[in-house]
């Protein structure tokens, strides 16, 4: 008897005809999706300015604890400080603007120059002028012409070569080496525009004098004065450590730091038109005009005496300060 045929697919010719037939098809493996990345959560991120924050203020709070250290052991015996120290500047010139620019910066007083310069109109008259560190700040297309005074030789002659590097094609500029308690000419009869003065009130033994003497030489009508200063503050534990180093402070650096700003103010007989206080309530912006009825007194124009710099008076009384 014959064998019944075998299958086709049993046999291993039809296989490899069957696979050649049907190739195998390829099919590559998906790609691997990239890592997603890491998001930082949203109150990271907006934790981080804070912390920044946080990190200058440690910082400031430390060169201040240096400096209370440094001076809590060196301070001499009030009695033997003078009320007028003026003549520190003198000796300080060189080295001031490298010795505030640290504190200036951590305290916020060189944002303030600048925002508080930025007011200056017309016929503006800087006291205190000091070293020229609101120089960079004036907007010149605001200003007629600008007068400068301070009664440090030394450091008005910084403030010169400031102002060649900042302005050199501003001329009409003058400065004057006298002292703000007595009269300074004015380019107008009726006055200054603005009158400007920076950390000035704590360097004089006569602060209500020198207000009203630049209250007499602004004009009554849409006059201006601009005062940034330091001296007490909001909090009586920080009032007790002022009072204590205020000897050293002002032998060292020719400033009493520790004045009441407010009582000077009201007992000048300004009119205050603001009032704003910054770091622990020690730096005063003040902003005053001469009030209505006040005597004015007579004041020198430019044109009576021409563009003569006044010679430094013989008695110093007064001086430009941390301006």
């Amino acid at each position: 008897m014959s064998q019944p045929p075998k299958p086709k697919h049993a046999t291993g010719q039809t296989q490899q005809k069957s696979a050649g037939s049907r190739p195998l098809q390829y099919r590559p493996r998906p790609p691997k999706s990239a890592p997603k990345p890491i998001q930082t959560p949203a109150y990271s991120r907006s934790r981080r300015v804070p912390l920044i924050l946080a990190g200058v203020t440690v910082f400031g709070i430390s060169c201040y604890g240096v400096l209370v250290y440094t001076s809590l052991r060196r301070l001499p015996p009030a009695q033997t400080v003078p009320a007028d120290v003026s003549d520190r500047y003198d000796e300080n010139a060189a080295s001031f603007d490298s010795d505030v620019n640290t504190i200036e910066k951590l305290a916020g007083i060189n944002k303030r120059r600048k925002e508080l310069a930025k007011l200056a109109k017309g016929d503006i008259l800087e006291v205190s002028v000091g070293t020229g560190r609101n120089i960079p700040y004036y907007p010149l297309k605001e200003c007629k012409s600008i007068t400068m005074v301070d009664q440090s030789s030394p450091m008005l002659a910084i403030a010169k070569r400031k102002w060649k590097d900042e302005h050199p094609e501003y001329s009409r500029r003058i400065f004057r080496n006298q002292s703000a308690l007595d009269p300074i000419p004015s380019p107008s009869p009726e006055g200054f525009d603005t009158v400007i003065q920076t950390m000035g009130l704590c360097s004089t033994p006569e602060p209500e004098a020198l207000l009203r003497n630049l209250g007499a030489i602004t004009k009554k009508d849409g006059g201006q004065i601009l005062l940034l200063e330091h001296g007490k503050s909001h909090y009586k534990w920080l009032n007790d450590y002022l009072d204590k180093t205020a000897p050293m402070h002002a032998d060292k650096h020719g400033c009493w730091w520790n004045k009441d700003i407010g009582k000077i103010v009201e007992d000048s007989g300004l009119e205050v038109v603001k009032i704003k206080r910054h770091n622990f309530g020690t730096t005063w912006w003040v902003e005053l005009k001469p009030r209505k009825g006040m005597k004015k007194e007579a004041s020198p124009t430019e044109e009576a005496i021409g563009q003569e710099v006044v010679p430094q008076v013989a008695q110093k009384r007064w001086r430009g300060v941390w301006s």
